[in-house]
């Protein structure tokens, strides 16, 4: 089997060791939902608006050389206040800017998990209330009917004509395809 091109995820360690140990060659995506809650946790409530608006600049930034500037700036306004917020952002940095690496129209779809999440919230819930399921069975029927309702609500992936390049490790650089260039 190939190896996945990317993978996203928020910092779970046993995902991401796992990974590099059966696919060494896929590239990581941090979510930037999940790092922008936790590196919130490390301010105090009065600036987290204000944070925010910056980590959102970084990761809605059009190439990353404007992003990793808005990480600096990051870093600039409050290393010497609040060095956990900053080391929680920077540590993942390279991880967090991956998608730069691959189509535009794949940003919105690459850059966090929470849409694939909210699609298992529902199975979840399901799951965990009918706890008396009778067998694995009639529990795998109703996990493949609700992923069938919550299915409709899933939206087109943009860009799925890059697809087949991303697939031929074509390389894209702040969202574009280079053209004539050996991956």
């Amino acid at each position: 089997m190939e190896a996945p091109k990317l993978a996203i995820g928020d910092g779970a360690m046993s995902f991401w060791s796992a990974l590099r140990e059966v696919y060494p060659q896929t590239r990581e995506q941090r979510c930037w939902v999940h790092k922008t809650a936790n590196v919130l946790d490390q301010l105090p409530k009065k600036l987290q608006p204000m944070a925010k608006k910056m980590i959102q600049e970084i990761y809605l930034s059009p190439d990353k050389t404007q992003a990793e500037r808005g990480m600096k700036k990051f870093v600039d306004t409050f290393e010497e206040k609040y060095p956990k917020a900053v080391m929680c952002l920077t540590k993942d940095e390279e991880e967090l800017l991956t998608f730069y690496d691959f189509p535009a129209a794949h940003f919105q779809h690459i850059r966090t998990t929470k849409s694939k999440e909210s699609s298992f919230s529902t199975i979840r819930l399901r799951t965990k209330k009918k706890r008396d399921c009778s067998n694995r069975k009639t529990t795998l029927a109703m996990m493949f009917k609700l992923s069938q309702q919550v299915e409709k609500g899933w939206r087109k992936l943009r860009g799925f004509k890059e697809i087949p390049f991303v697939l031929e490790g074509k390389p894209y650089h702040n969202g574009s395809r280079m053209e004539n260039v050996v991956a």
